[in-house]
């Protein structure tokens, strides 16, 4: 099946059709800026914008940064609170003109990795983590997903985790791959003492720079980057939107 996926974040919006037979992309993937506070209707049209570039009138699958249920955003991190209560998959249809699935955009990510990437064949607990202005988390066991986990807004030095350490932590603070590892070591702590994974797949921006960051990383768990790198969430949110069509 041919879906138009989009992967929405705090900073870019980014798209491409996906053939999810194989997970690779039909195009070269587009990427727009999201638009100055990341409001509802703006984002639709950013949405519908890129949807008009591919002269799509498929089905369009859509990760978002927040906890999403039925289509409603339930949480929204690092867009506008605005978003709360929206069913963002009626708004962005009726943008688009298509139908259209969304689905928390780590789960998404992780969604791609366990089919075509890094989790693929992989039992036990697997967690995705995506790392960019946030920290957004997917939690498998034996290839099944807990949806919406959210666990980039556990509370660290009583704030956010994603606040101390994600990429844009590490931007923010002007700190060293090396310095930056050591926080984001102490969340994969964390993660580790709550979870017990027996694989850690880092995805994101940041992947594609895992040689800087990598080898300074102590957990006793396998961490390994993400094979998609930063397509996983366009392939994901492609993926979901199969499954709920196959489903309907």
């Amino acid at each position: 099946m041919e879906v138009l996926g989009i992967d929405i974040g705090g900073s870019g919006i980014k798209a491409a059709p996906v053939d999810t037979e194989n997970g690779t992309l039909l195009a070269p993937r587009l990427r727009v800026k999201t638009p100055e506070q990341g409001k509802p209707e703006p984002v639709a049209e950013a949405v519908a914008e890129l949807s008009r570039t591919f002269e799509w009138q498929g089905p369009i699958g859509v990760g978002f940064p927040g906890a999403v249920r039925r289509g409603e955003v339930l949480t929204s991190a690092n867009v506008s609170k605005k978003w709360l209560g929206v069913n963002a998959a009626t708004l962005f249809a009726e943008a688009t003109g298509c139908p259209v699935c969304v689905v928390n955009d780590a789960d998404a990510a992780g969604l791609a990795e366990m089919t075509f990437g890094a989790g693929r064949g992989r039992n036990g607990v697997v967690m995705m983590i995506t790392i960019g202005t946030g920290l957004g988390v997917a939690l498998f066991t034996d290839g099944h997903l807990l949806p919406n986990a959210e666990l980039g807004h556990i509370e660290m030095r009583g704030r956010d985790a994603e606040w101390w350490a994600s990429d844009a932590a590490r931007k923010r603070d002007k700190l060293s791959w090396r310095k930056w590892a050591k926080r984001f070591d102490a969340y994969l702590e964390r993660m580790e003492y709550l979870f017990w994974p027996d694989l850690i797949i880092l995805g994101g921006g940041i992947s594609a720079e895992h040689e800087r960051f990598l080898p300074y990383l102590t957990v006793s768990a396998e961490v390994v980057p993400a094979q998609m790198l930063n397509e996983a969430g366009i392939v994901g949110a492609a993926l979901a939107a199969q499954a709920l069509l196959a489903g309907s």
